[in-house]
């Protein structure tokens, strides 16, 4: 290489550093708040808080959250799977107090406290008991094993007798499918339960039986909302649920 010809060389290796370095190391900018309801007194808990660059955080209990961002990235907050549109970092003139009031009138909502016994502990000792239940995997012929002290590969004998084992297979997953609805079930049921949903809506009697049935939330949605979001959720459906049936 000529020495002309390596010194554009470094001349473009320092370009390209400086270059990527610029790109990377964008400043940041922390954002702190509290987001609010709709009366800009009562502060909410569990609401998200996201840039539109994939970085995020909640509010805590009192409605407070803290979230760096690059300064030339979005934020925007999202409840009950109601986002917010993005408001630019750089647009905003007091980051350090950056509060949000949203469209929730939390505050009509009663006071629901209910303490009952561990929900995780119960499925921790549920997953114990079965773990080999909760841990089987169809076989696998492909499964590799090493095989005597020289680290010599090859195939799992049980994996190959088990895979034309087709009852026991099946029965085993069956059970598996089995256990794992059920720990749904309990999940549901430990956060909509009736002392709950009669506290929220006020219904009784067979009212109740049926609006517990009728308007039962699937595991999927109660595992991604938190306590307000459930409650809110309840109270909204149980207002719907009179208004149709006309109950006072």
């Amino acid at each position: 290489m000529t020495p002309r010809l390596l010194i554009y060389t470094c001349i473009a290796a320092v370009f390209c550093i400086c270059f990527s370095y610029k790109a990377v190391a964008q400043p940041q900018v922390q954002l702190k708040g509290t987001v609010y309801d709709i009366t800009q007194r009562i502060p909410l808990e569990g609401v998200s808080v996201l840039g539109s660059s994939g970085r995020g955080t909640a509010t805590d209990s009192n409605g407070q959250y803290t979230l760096v961002l690059p300064e030339n990235d979005s934020i925007y907050f999202s409840y009950i799977g109601k986002p917010t549109k993005p408001v630019a970092v750089k647009s905003i003139a007091t980051p350090w107090d950056f509060n949000m009031s949203l469209h929730v009138t939390s505050g009509l909502l009663p006071t629901v406290i209910v303490r009952a016994r561990s929900y995780k502990l119960d499925s921790m000792q549920n997953r114990a008991d079965y773990a080999k239940i909760f841990n089987f995997q169809k076989p696998n012929p492909l499964k590799t094993v090493n095989v005597g002290a020289g680290g010599v590969v090859g195939m799992d004998p049980n994996e190959i007798i088990n895979m034309f084992r087709f009852k026991r297979n099946r029965r085993i997953q069956a059970f598996q499918n089995r256990l794992m609805q059920q720990e749904q079930d309990k999940y549901i049921d430990r956060r909509y339960n009736k002392t709950i949903v009669k506290k929220l809506t006020g219904l009784q009697g067979t009212a109740l039986e049926t609006f517990m049935v009728r308007y039962r939330p699937d595991y999927y949605f109660v595992q991604a909302c938190n306590d307000l979001e459930l409650y809110q959720y309840i109270w909204q459906a149980g207002k719907q649920f009179m208004a149709l049936n006309k109950i006072k």
